[in-house]
Formats: C-alpha cells, structure tokens, sequence
C-alpha cells in the first residue's frame, strides 16, 4: 500500500536521489527547471509516496512561478512537477496517486491556477490540464506548444500571452 504525505517529510538527499533514478543527471537542462529558478517547492502543495516499508517510492514537486505580460505584470501560477517515480516502480499508479492528491490540496486551498509541462493525453484525461489556452505562453527554453498545460483551479480565464519565470517578491533559494 502507497501512502501520501507531505514531502517535506523526507531529506533531500533521498529526493534527489529518487529525481536522478527517474529523469536522469541531465535533468537540470530542462526548461521546467529554468522557469523555477531559485524557487523553493511550495511545501503545502509537494507530496511524497512511500511504501508498506516506508520507502520513498514517489514525490510531486509544485513551485511558485508567474506568467509575465509585455509590461512586467505577473500571474502567479503553481508549476506541477516534477512528478517522479522510481524506475523500477513506474506503471504502477504512483504517480496517479500524487496527482490526486495534488488536485485535491489545490481545490481544498483554492490555489493559484496549475501550469505544467507534460503529457497532454495523461494529463488532460485524467486531471483536466490542456494546451487550450498556453498557445501565447513563452517560455525561457524549448518546449513543444502541445506539451505546456495548464488550468485554472476556479475555472476563472487564463492569461492568453506572457513569459513563464520565477515568482518575484518571494524568498529565492541562494
């Protein structure tokens, strides 16, 4: 049985050893980490999976990033991801668990609209996330248009144009 709690719970150490095992050395190149640079994860809305032995088998990291408009104006929005679980695991509902229970925190707190880039099919099926309003979002690194998605937790309209990055006016990791 897999259970859920909050990520902070665990050490890094342990998280990025599960983030290597699942995406890789290179994962720092991504674009996703670039538009959270110098963020800290958003601690109510990041959860672990463990097993029966308590194991981390699992995490979903969400970061407070903004979509900014041609004037500098921000939409504060909660990047999703990343959503890892270890390789030997995958498959096998782990990562359906920590989405469910990110989309029940996000409602339950009424958070800022949910941004992702990820797999339209899984995504919008399963959590309601689309590209159906991303197509004028930029973002600091290559990104295929089809995969940057997005939500709003209100049902409250979208920016329609902007340039994903860090929040500003929030406490960066040094």
């Amino acid at each position: 049985m897999t259970h859920i709690i909050a990520l902070a719970t665990q050490s890094d150490s342990a998280i990025e050893a599960l983030l290597d095992a699942a995406f890789g050395p290179d994962r720092f190149k991504r674009t996703a980490y670039a538009i959270r640079r110098g963020m800290e994860p958003l601690r109510h809305l990041s959860f672990a999976a463990l097993d029966t032995d308590g194991t981390l088998s699992g995490l979903l990291q969400s970061w407070p990033v903004a979509l900014r408009d041609h004037s500098g104006k921000e939409c504060p929005l909660v990047m999703v991801g990343p959503v890892a679980v270890l390789p030997a695991l995958q498959q096998s509902g782990i990562g359906k668990l920590l989405m469910q229970r990110l989309m029940a925190e996000a409602r339950q707190q009424q958070s800022d609209p949910l941004m992702m880039i990820g797999d339209p099919e899984y995504y919008g099926r399963f959590f309601g996330f689309s590209a159906a309003e991303t197509g004028g979002w930029k973002a600091p690194g290559p990104v295929e248009p089809h995969r940057l998605l997005a939500q709003s937790v209100d049902g409250s309209p979208l920016p329609p144009t902007g340039t994903l990055g860090p929040r500003t006016g929030l406490s960066r990791v040094a």
